[in-house]
């Protein structure tokens, strides 16, 4: 077994008293002293910190970046402001989904922001399926996320400049005295940034900002449910290499130009499914939100049945939803089922448990989008 890698935080995690695990390949705080529950309620509150720094952070350069891009994604890349940040999916051949992304337009380049676990992969897709001329760079950074409600109220001391920024945008800024690269969003439904530091720098700048009164540090676990509140997809639960855009409910992740009617259809690889399956809507299973009952959560892989007992699906990411009360989970259903109201039951030890089909978020965002 390899040996687990380090983040710029690692030496402050253990000095806040973290229980560290490993994930994606890295030793990651889950929860600090304050515990998982009290951290979740904090971040919807006030605003929480977490180390990010595993994600894997690029640059694509080359003759055109954005045309460059769009033969491996879904997403209208060519039209991203610079500036501006957008969610993508590198698909497979099949219309499967490889990884999700995060997109920024940086002038003359493009930022990219992948998965940790998918790192390596993204790479080497990216050095293999791109045009002659374009390169990748992979950035040894840091990479912190604060997010919350009195998010803004404590960047107002720190930085202002970041205030003036709308959900999606991206700038370079100072952070007392530091430079920074900061995008305004985030994984958990609040409002909030993620700030990418050089390395030797993350641990002075994650200090600075937990001396703040608002900020307290969240591990992976209080992120995880967090994130599950929000609606959104964690990648090789919710959604990988056997579920497609369509049915993971990512259609918005597909840009107009890019669908069969559009400036630049397809060119992205399993266009061929993925938009026919956009055009007709010809998909037999959809992702759904999954309400449940009492306080009795449903798990990762818990089977999803009818009425009669009969197998229609089952939950990728499931959990108790501190901020919504009860249980909540996501999960895929078949698309006879997956109308909002309908009733499906988790099957947990036997018992069949009551979920009730919904939308999603079970949470209110707070995304910053301009007065």
């Amino acid at each position: 077994m390899s040996e687990l890698k380090r983040t710029p935080l690692y030496d402050l995690h253990v000095e806040l008293g973290a229980k560290l695990v490993p994930f994606a390949g890295y030793e990651m705080p889950v929860q600090y002293p304050l515990g998982v529950k009290k951290e979740h309620e904090h971040t919807r509150t006030a605003c929480g910190l977490f180390d990010v720094s595993h994600m894997g952070q690029l640059l694509l350069r080359g003759p055109s970046p954005a045309e460059a891009l769009e033969t491996l994604v879904p997403a209208d890349i060519v039209g991203l402001p610079e500036g501006m940040q957008r969610y993508a999916l590198f698909t497979s051949e099949e219309g499967g989904i490889l990884d999700d992304l995060m997109v920024v337009n940086a002038g003359d380049h493009l930022y990219l922001v992948v998965n940790a676990a998918c790192k390596a992969q993204d790479i080497a897709h990216l050095r293999r399926g791109l045009p002659e001329g374009h390169t990748i760079e992979e950035l040894d950074r840091g990479l912190i996320a604060i997010q919350g409600p009195k998010t803004a109220e404590m960047m107002a001391r720190l930085c202002p400049e970041a205030n003036e920024m709308v959900f999606m945008q991206h700038r370079h800024v100072e952070i007392d005295g530091i430079p920074v690269w900061i995008s305004r969003s985030g994984y958990t439904g609040e409002d909030g940034f993620e700030i990418s530091v050089a390395a030797e720098q993350s641990e002075a700048l994650a200090r600075r900002l937990l001396a703040e009164p608002e900020v307290e540090a969240i591990g992976l676990g209080a992120r995880d449910s967090l994130r599950l509140e929000a609606g959104l997809c964690l990648y090789g639960h919710d959604i990988d290499t056997t579920t497609t855009p369509v049915e993971a409910g990512l259609i918005w992740a597909i840009g107009k130009p890019r669908r069969r009617d559009g400036e630049r259809p397809g060119g992205f690889p399993g266009a061929d499914l993925v938009l026919h399956q956009v055009a007709e809507k010809d998909h037999t299973r959809k992702r759904v939100g999954l309400l449940g009952e009492g306080r009795a959560p449903v798990r990762e892989g818990a089977p999803l049945l009818d009425a009669d007992g009969n197998a229609i699906g089952q939950v990728t990411s499931g959990g108790f939803g501190p901020s919504v009360g009860a249980p909540v989970a996501m999960g895929y259903v078949t698309i006879a089922n997956a109308e909002v109201g309908t009733t499906v039951y988790a099957e947990v030890r036997g018992k069949h448990l009551p979920m009730t089909v919904t939308k999603t978020p079970f949470i209110t965002p707070g995304y910053y989008r301009g007065k």
